[in-house]
């Protein structure tokens, strides 16, 4: 039976993408333009030490005297600095690019750690029911009372102070992963739920019942693959509030360290700098930040509107 049923899900998605997904990105000039920026700044971000001519994290390459240059378009610039230099002589261009791939992968990884916390709890408390469900959901309700960058600026300040700024900036990537994901698994954890109470009342789930599956391989195999859905398209708006979030956070000094840069640091860093002139050592990280967000939320609503059958048209 599960290879039917995996065979039969497979086939459904083909379907869906041929008969759906495909034609209305292909009609979808905005669904086009964006998924090709994010491909685009992605594929170049990833290829940043075969790519960028410095690298901002070897000090060799770094001199204080090259500090403050401006972009090649303006006056006073050095020809080798495409978009400058910022505040430590570090050359833009290739710090944008080491850190958008810092961010992205944040971003990605507490998404993963949102969804397999936020997925598990979801299948549990609809599967199960009863009194746990009702104590998974609180738990769920109370997580939502407060906001991830209120969690997060708490536990990040207070992580800081127990382990010291020196051991917090060499594990500054792993505690951001892990509060943004532990912050925002509600999201998938209710419309897990929601799904399941709705999936487990149907006669496949009653057929595995009756040939002796157990409830693990009837959550994980026959229930999960038919809440796909929601959970992509929670998953794509998911990795644009992860990114924000480490950008807030790393803008309040909370996150990723200088010496590590990330596109909020490099905001942060610039921030200083703006009115004395040095205006492109905030500004151009973060019109790079902006379109990365906006092509992956309007990646998202594509998605939203096509996998939902009251929104899409066909």
């Amino acid at each position: 039976m599960s290879m039917t049923t995996t065979a039969t899900e497979a086939s459904r998605w083909s379907r869906m993408w041929n008969s759906n997904m495909g034609y209305s990105f292909r009609r979808n000039p905005v669904a086009v333009v964006s998924l090709a920026i994010f491909a685009f700044i992605t594929v170049m971000s990833l290829l940043a030490p075969l790519i960028a001519p410095f690298d901002p994290y070897d000090p060799a390459q770094i001199d204080i005297m090259n500090s403050e240059y401006p972009p090649v378009w303006v006056d006073g610039a050095d020809a080798q600095f495409m978009f400058g230099t910022d505040d430590q002589g570090r050359d833009l261009w290739s710090t944008i690019l080491y850190g958008t791939r810092l961010s992205l992968l944040i971003g990605l990884c507490a998404v993963a750690l949102q969804a397999f916390l936020g997925i598990s709890i979801g299948l549990i408390a609809g599967y199960v029911g009863g009194r746990l469900d009702s104590l998974l959901m609180r738990m769920a309700d109370i997580q939502l009372s407060f906001s991830t960058l209120m969690v997060a600026i708490i536990f990040l300040a207070v992580t800081q102070a127990m382990f010291g700024s020196e051991t917090f900036n060499q594990y500054a990537v792993y505690f951001l992963i892990a509060v943004i994901g532990v912050a925002e698994w509600p999201q998938y954890a209710r419309t897990v739920r929601a799904t399941v109470l709705a999936e487990k009342k149907k006669e496949y789930v009653d057929s595995a019942r009756v040939l002796g599956f157990g409830p693990l391989r009837i959550m994980v195999r026959h229930i999960l693959p038919n809440s796909l859905s929601p959970i992509f398209v929670i998953s794509t708006v998911q990795v644009a509030n992860a990114i924000i979030s480490e950008a807030s956070l790393s803008f309040l000094g909370l996150g990723m360290p200088p010496s590590q840069p990330s596109l909020g640091s490099l905001i942060s860093s610039g921030f200083d700098y703006i009115f004395s002139g040095s205006w492109w050592i905030t500004a151009i990280p973060g019109v790079v930040l902006v379109v990365l967000v906006l092509v992956i939320n309007l990646l998202g609503d594509w998605m939203r509107d096509v996998l939902n059958p009251k929104l899409y048209k066909g």
